[in-house]
């Protein structure tokens, strides 16, 4: 599951702008417009003209930017005050669709309520119980993969992983209610940039495309109050997300309803790509596949996550974070106005050859090794008390879906030459969808897997 992709909201006055690092003086339009479609190009062509820090504005408003590629510069701005450091506020574009309760919303004391009540459905504890049915659901996924042939691996993670959410954290088992849900959701989590204008202009609400959407909302939120209400009766024993919810905190129908509303978006494109990357590159390097299978063979969890770590690391999905500052600010050298929005460039951090190593090969042997990266070097969930609340079960999920997948498969790949990748929303997806082929392997003993939890 993927960090705020936050924007900030204030312009700041003439007075202030002297000190903000250097930047392009294209127009603001130009450098919108390269941030949001080119963004793996366009910040480290910032980074070589302008260096580790840098200014650019993005519409509306020409909003001041200032963007961070060092570990040090990114640990000072995780590890702020979180009244200082907003996450939430610059979300408010996506309240419409997640509701006013998202964590992904709320900044100050609301923020930290709302996390403690969260934290216990995403334990150490709670994962291990997850594990098996994330596991049962990855084997019957791969089953279906068509041997021999050229297929889009990305699109087959999308089915797998709003599977996963509909019944590892929504809970929903009945076969009627998911397949009504289905088709939905997939509507849900394809939100556009455009549908979001809705937010800016109600009016736009009363119009195709935004009403249909808003009808598929509408739709969904009533299913999701009618199985929030029956499982207030039955979460005793349960161990799905919800149910554990439940269990955990005094919660309202609201809250309930946006936090997995929350966990639907935040967690369905992010994950599904990050797969998608992790057997792309298997596919064309068979030392790293070889590796990989034997990990499932023996049940090596760790070296399947650090594959997965990797994949995170090479193609990180969300390529920056932000921070709206409430205040004057020092940083980096120079003292912010209030109003500046910080952006932590994780993609550039991951491709610097001083934390990592030939940056643009795919190694996951780092994470294993005697010398790992430095903290603060790997940050595709965020950091500080805005890191990605999903990130242990984002990280259970692709060690599961590997295991499954590379204990049935070997791979290839239809062309030596890596996918480019493509701005998708706030994610970088393979633009040809990770195109891979597919064989059987010949049957292999299995370490035993946990039974999946009764949900």
């Amino acid at each position: 599951m993927a960090p705020t992709p936050l924007l900030g909201s204030r312009t700041l006055d003439r007075q202030t702008a002297r000190t903000l690092p250097p930047g392009p003086k294209l127009p603001t339009l130009a450098q919108t417009f390269l941030f949001a479609s080119h963004r793996r190009t366009f910040f480290p062509r910032m980074l070589a003209k302008y260096g580790d820090v840098f200014t650019i504005r993005l519409v509306p408003s020409s909003r001041v930017c200032v963007v961070l590629s060092r570990p040090d510069h990114i640990r000072e701005v995780f590890g702020g005050s979180p009244a200082v450091m907003h996450a939430g506020e610059g979300n408010t574009v996506l309240e419409p669709i997640m509701g006013s309760h998202s964590l992904l919303l709320l900044d100050d004391d609301d923020h930290v309520r709302m996390r403690k009540q969260l934290m216990p459905a995403f334990s150490g504890a709670a994962l291990r119980g997850y594990a098996g049915m994330v596991h049962e659901l990855a084997r019957a996924e791969v089953a279906k993969w068509p041997i021999g042939e050229t297929f889009k691996v990305h699109q087959r993670m999308r089915n797998l992983t709003l599977e996963i959410i509909l019944q590892v954290i929504f809970g929903v088992t009945d076969t009627d209610r998911l397949n009504t849900l289905r088709p939905l959701l997939d509507k849900i989590v394809s939100v556009s940039p455009v549908i979001m204008l809705g937010a800016f202009y109600p009016a736009l609400l009363r119009v195709r495309p935004w009403k249909s959407y808003l009808d598929t909302q509408r739709a969904v939120d009533a299913i999701l109050s009618d199985e929030i209400a029956k499982r207030r009766e039955t979460f005793a024993g349960r161990t799905d997300v919800l149910s554990r919810l439940l269990a955990a905190g005094n919660w309202s129908d609201q809250e309930l309803r946006d936090q997995l509303v929350t966990l639907l978006l935040a967690g369905h494109e992010t994950t599904a790509t990050a797969m998608a990357w992790a057997f792309h590159e298997l596919a064309r390097r068979p030392n790293e596949l070889a590796f990989g299978q034997r990990a499932a063979d023996t049940g090596a969890d760790d070296e399947l996550e650090a594959i997965v770590k990797e994949a995170l690391r090479l193609h990180p999905v969300v390529y920056q974070v932000g921070r709206h500052v409430t205040e004057t600010t020092d940083l980096a050298g120079y003292r912010l106005p209030r109003g500046t929005t910080i952006m932590a460039a994780i993609g550039l951090v991951h491709r610097d050859a001083e934390h990592f190593p030939a940056p643009r090969d795919f190694r996951p042997q780092r994470f294993l090794s005697d010398d790992p990266p430095a903290p603060g070097t790997w940050i595709p969930f965020g950091g500080g008390a805005r890191r990605c609340i999903g990130a242990g079960f984002s990280l259970m999920e692709g060690t599961e879906i590997l295991r499954a997948a590379l204990a049935a498969y070997d791979f290839q790949a239809p062309r030596p030459a890596p996918e480019p990748e493509q701005a998708k929303n706030v994610t970088l997806v393979p633009r040809h969808g990770a195109r891979i082929r597919v064989t059987q392997r010949p049957p292999h003993p299995q370490p035993d897997r946990p039974h999946p939890s009764a949900i």
